[in-house]
């Protein structure tokens, strides 16, 4: 009889977590650059998140990840002069992610915080990222979301009558698709 009622517990619990939204989940993602595309040509990346739920249809936490940008031919300007450049431009967002559940089928989000760059003459920014999700089941979640980083113009030189880049400035956008495993 003990075994029987820890079974109907666990089965209960079970049940009851995986409509909760909070929790640990962990996704992949595919884009292409929409602004500052001439950093980059195609991106990769991946993220985890752990959701507090806050009430039934809104829930916050911290969310990290990598992003891999493919590295596109550009100009890159030092003291010897000009020469051609295809480094990736790669990050480590470290932010709090905010959802709120539509229904039971679709939830938006937001992430913000900082973009911690990890290549050379990357030296991050401010990192945003608005997300539209659709919930396959409890545990899936395909969604499509804008990855944004503001740059700024640490990496800008002024010389003579022109600006010169020996970094990453400005800002670097994605739009990208992907998929959200909850555990």
């Amino acid at each position: 009889m003990k075994k029987v009622f820890l079974s109907v517990i666990a089965v209960l619990a079970l049940t009851f977590g995986m409509n909760a939204q909070e929790g640990f989940s962990a996704g992949a993602f595919i884009g292409v650059p929409v602004s500052g595309s001439d950093y980059a040509t195609f991106s990769i990346g991946a993220d985890v998140t752990y959701l507090f739920e806050i009430n039934e249809k809104f829930s916050v936490g911290p969310t990290t990840g990598f992003s891999h940008s493919f590295g596109d031919d550009r100009i890159y300007y030092d003291n010897n002069g000009a020469y051609n450049v295809d480094d990736p431009f790669q990050y480590v967002p470290i932010a709090g992610a905010g959802r709120f559940n539509i229904n039971e089928m679709f939830t938006v989000g937001l992430d913000l915080g900082y973009a911690v760059g990890i290549n050379d003459d990357n030296d991050g920014g401010f990192y945003y990222r608005p997300m539209f999700g659709y919930n396959i089941n409890d545990m899936i979640q395909l969604n499509a979301s804008y990855r944004g980083i503001s740059l700024g113009d640490a990496n800008r030189v002024y010389y003579g009558n022109y600006y010169y880049d020996y970094g990453y400035t400005g800002s670097f956008g994605i739009f990208s698709v992907g998929a959200t495993f909850s555990f």
